[in-house]
């Protein structure tokens, strides 16, 4: 078995040519094709969003005051 991957266009009618070379002479073969749309790498693409980690802290109280204690702690 061969698994083969290669990027190829599909002309405007719709067709989509292929001229794959194998080591495979004078037989029958099964063949699966799966097409997924290339999407050229855009920055937006490469950047994750964060945003689903990130959250709120609901502090009640002096915080400076607090990290003088804890520092005063040490």
């Amino acid at each position: 078995m061969d698994i083969v991957k290669l990027t190829a266009e599909i002309d405007e009618s719709g067709r989509l040519n292929l001229s794959v070379p194998t080591q495979l002479a004078g037989t029958q073969v099964n063949v699966v094709i799966v097409m997924n749309p290339v999407e050229p790498a855009t920055r937006s693409n490469l950047e994750y969003d964060f945003s689903d980690l990130t959250g709120k802290l609901a502090w009640k109280g002096d915080a400076v005051a607090m990290q003088r204690e804890i520092r005063d702690e040490w």
